[in-house]
């Protein structure tokens, strides 16, 4: 499971980093276009929207892999040790399962509608969905994984 989870956090890392100078080089180039040239191109705008959608999905799970998730350190900080080893387990074992949900939600909801497209370039829908069920089973797994260190491991927030 080590080893899925390396892979998992530099494919996350290295796909977020293509994705943001996607983003940057296009809407460099919009405005270049835009603004100097008179000349912008219809639809650049739907594919900064799905390059930025991409990016937030695809590295959530690097957010979970830092421990930059939300797990209320102030309050499990005034709990004794036992409580709080049982509070990270209640934590962990409910994000991870909310995270499988929303990957079972996303399949549906891929499932329901398989030919929607976006308006303008006719981006399929499924590009998005696929990529929120990608973002959340990573942080499925990584959830899990955290259970053995603990929610707080290596958490700036505390």
């Amino acid at each position: 499971m080590a080893a899925l989870a390396r892979l998992l956090v530099a494919a996350t890392g290295a796909a977020g980093v293509a994705l943001l100078l996607g983003l940057v080089a296009i809407l460099f180039a919009q405005i270049v276009l835009r603004d100097l040239f008179l000349a912008p191109i219809v639809g650049l705008e739907e594919v900064t929207r799905m390059l930025m959608i991409l990016m937030v999905w695809i590295a959530y799970p690097l957010v979970v892999q830092a421990g930059e998730n939300i797990v209320m350190a102030e309050l499990k900080a005034g709990l004794p040790a036992r409580l709080r080893r049982a509070a990270d387990l209640a934590i962990g074992l409910a994000c991870a399962a909310a995270a499988l949900i929303m990957v079972w939600a996303t399949w549906r909801a891929l499932a329901a509608n398989p030919r929607n497209m976006t308006p303008t370039l006719g981006i399929p829908f499924w590009i998005y969905l696929a990529s929120a069920a990608f973002g959340f089973a990573g942080a499925a797994l990584l959830h899990l994984r955290r259970l053995r260190q603990g929610q707080d491991a290596g958490s700036v927030a505390l």
